[in-house]
């Protein structure tokens, strides 16, 4: 078990912004792939029309050969497998350019057989290419059934790297309205308390759980950015790694939030330096400017520590 926030691996890589684009726009994924986004995401869902399915997938497939995507995480989403696309996606991508292919988005999960499924289908494709680098799957929780199995799903394979909420979906789902993705709207106000947050505290609790990361879904408003602020540090309070933005102007304020502020990272070096110290002298009390050490401030000291190391690697 997991259960500890100080996850390594994979599953710890850099995702603060994941920036999405359509498969069908060529230009856009031009410019994406040297954005400063930590991760792109090229969908083939939502925004790609049934009649150009096929299109999106060469364009996917031209990407990841052709552009240079830096330290930016390569990420493709499919269809939802209950759709005639999602396993066309993974054989026609995966078989082309598996080995330039960091994670699979896989929508509207709704039960750990979805993972299943996929990270099957991806070790069959992988062995038979003789690919020996594997491909990691971040699922989207964005249904009501998702939502009650969220914590199998979490567990569901070793292939799997995030938990990502899908705002849109999952509203649509419950039947609850909702006027904008990620926006407050008449229904929030009337609402006492934070409309989601059953939904957004289960997937990170179910991510944290099984050392998964976490991020929460994208913010429709392209010209509210205070409310874009708001709604990142709101997930950021709740323990989410970072959050999908779907336009590049929203990036660096997403990056921003979810960065640890320079003040935090010299306390959480601090904790580090004196918790070293006191093992050093075989002290097994701790304390720092007056305040008691515990397990759980060290863990969270390495997490900061560890985090600002990325963003430093990552430039």
């Amino acid at each position: 078990m997991f259960d500890n926030p100080d996850y390594t691996g994979q599953a710890a890589r850099l995702e603060r912004s994941a920036l999405f684009v359509p498969g069908s726009r060529w230009a856009m994924i031009e410019k994406a792939a040297s954005s400063a986004a930590d991760a792109v995401i090229i969908d083939l869902e939502d925004a790609v029309a049934p009649s150009e399915k096929e299109q999106g997938r060469a364009a996917v497939v031209r990407a990841f050969k052709e552009l240079d995507f830096g330290p930016r995480l390569r990420i493709y989403r499919i269809n939802s497998l209950d759709t005639s696309f999602a396993y066309r996606d993974l054989i026609e991508v995966v078989e082309a350019v598996g080995e330039r292919v960091d994670l699979v988005m896989v929508p509207k999960v709704s039960g750990p057989e979805d993972v299943a499924f996929v990270a099957r289908l991806l070790s069959q494709i992988e062995l038979g290419r003789g690919q020996t680098r594997q491909i990691g799957i971040e699922a989207q929780i964005e249904t009501a059934r998702g939502f009650l199995y969220a914590r199998e799903i979490a567990a569901a394979s070793p292939r799997l790297e995030a938990l990502i909420y899908g705002p849109g979906d999952y509203a649509a789902s419950m039947r609850a309205p909702l006027a904008s993705l990620g926006e407050r709207d008449e229904h929030d106000a009337l609402y006492p308390g934070h409309r989601w947050h059953a939904v957004m505290h289960t997937i990170v609790a179910a991510a944290r759980a099984n050392g998964l990361r976490c991020l929460d879904g994208p913010f429709a408003g392209l010209k509210a950015p205070e409310e874009l602020e708001r709604a990142s540090r709101v997930a950021r309070s709740l323990g989410f790694d970072g959050k999908q933005v779907i336009h590049p102007t929203q990036i660096a304020p997403v990056n921003q939030v979810f960065s640890p502020p320079a003040a935090e990272v010299a306390q959480a070096e601090a904790v580090l330096r004196a918790y070293a110290q006191a093992v050093a002298q075989g002290r097994g009390a701790i304390s720092l400017d007056g305040k008691m050490i515990d397990a759980a401030s060290i863990r969270m000291a390495h997490v900061i520590v560890e985090q600002q190391r990325r963003i430093q690697q990552r430039g």
